[in-house]
């Protein structure tokens, strides 16, 4: 089976060709911004007619979109998240490939929900930022092409690779700053909101079963449980072996309260996965929630059972438990 991935080298991306590459039945082709992409194509720049000639050339049976940004203006959000979707659709559409097409979407497509509540696909999505919005208008151009397509809506993805800026990451980061310094305390902001969390490595395994799938339309990828993230802060203080205490403190964070609550970069999330994170900053009028999704988000991951066979495999303290060793690392 050809596979074009495009976004090789971002968060999620980077597990998604590990995973493929580990398929002998897979040749994969990696098209990307980067030097080191088999193929560089800029999506957000580059024509859909330019597209179509590779795709015309490659005939890949499958193309998998982990590219996008998760950070920066709404004008980049939509460029790189909107635009390059609009583009490897309209590449699809004219190229006689016939390739599937599996497109990584993500959880804050549906904005705030209500705690205690698993939102299914079927909910009507009201993404709460610019971020959200930028990814939602890319599924509705997805489910909208007329293509054999599928779009992954990934919550909250989290282990090794993770990045600074994510609420994970940034806890990683405090408690490693902490525990170097010596300090018996870590006061932090942004501890009450509840994720679900889910490892990037099973979030990989999702998008190889979706390439083999039949499936279509809107499959939610997460653990199917919400964490706060007070609660994840304790499991990370364990697994690092830190002693102190930590004080969750109300109000705008300042040079002595790093939040945690800034919505993940991915890296080329550019980043998901391949979406590539951007330089840029969280407004802080969207604190605390500045991912757009409110105190509560929980998936029901049921579709993703019963239409891909995939069930998540690893559990958040392993997920943290990777997280601190590549922190400890920079100690």
């Amino acid at each position: 089976m050809r596979v074009l991935l495009i976004g090789a080298n971002g968060y999620l991306g980077r597990f998604v060709a590990d995973r493929l590459l580990a398929d002998p039945a897979v040749q994969l082709t990696a098209l990307g911004r980067g030097d080191d992409a088999d193929v560089r194509f800029d999506l957000a720049s580059g024509s859909p007619g330019a597209l179509t000639r590779f795709l015309d050339a490659v005939h890949p049976g499958v193309v998998i979109n982990c590219a996008g940004a998760t950070r920066g203006g709404a004008r980049e959000l939509t460029r790189h998240n909107t635009v390059a979707v609009a583009t490897v659709c309209e590449a699809l559409r004219r190229s006689g490939c016939g390739a599937r097409l599996v497109q990584i979407g993500c959880g804050a497509e549906y904005g705030p929900s209500q705690p205690g509540s698993s939102t299914a696909e079927d909910s009507v999505p009201r993404p709460g930022g610019p971020y959200g919005v930028s990814k939602l208008a890319a599924t509705e151009l997805v489910l909208g092409s007329g293509l054999d397509a599928v779009v992954l809506r990934v919550f909250s993805p989290a282990g090794p690779g993770t990045p600074a800026g994510s609420p994970l990451g940034r806890l990683a980061e405090a408690m490693r700053r902490a525990m170097q310094s010596g300090d018996g305390e870590l006061k932090l902001t942004g501890l009450g909101a509840q994720r679900d969390f889910i490892d990037v490595r099973d979030v990989a395994r999702a998008v190889h079963a979706a390439s083999l799938s039949a499936a279509q339309g809107v499959i939610n990828i997460g653990s199917g449980r919400a964490v706060r993230l007070r609660d994840a802060a304790a499991v990370l203080a364990r697994v690092a072996g830190y002693g102190g205490a930590l004080h969750e403190l109300d109000g705008p964070p300042g040079p002595l309260r790093p939040t945690i609550g800034h919505p993940r970069a991915e890296s080329d999330h550019m980043s998901h996965g391949g979406h590539a994170a951007h330089p840029g900053h969280a407004s802080p009028a969207a604190y605390p929630y500045p991912d757009g999704c409110g105190s509560w988000q929980q998936a029901d991951v049921r579709t993703a059972r019963d239409r891909l066979g995939w069930r998540p495999r690893i559990n958040l303290e392993e997920s943290l438990g990777d997280i601190w060793m590549e922190a400890a690392c920079r100690i």
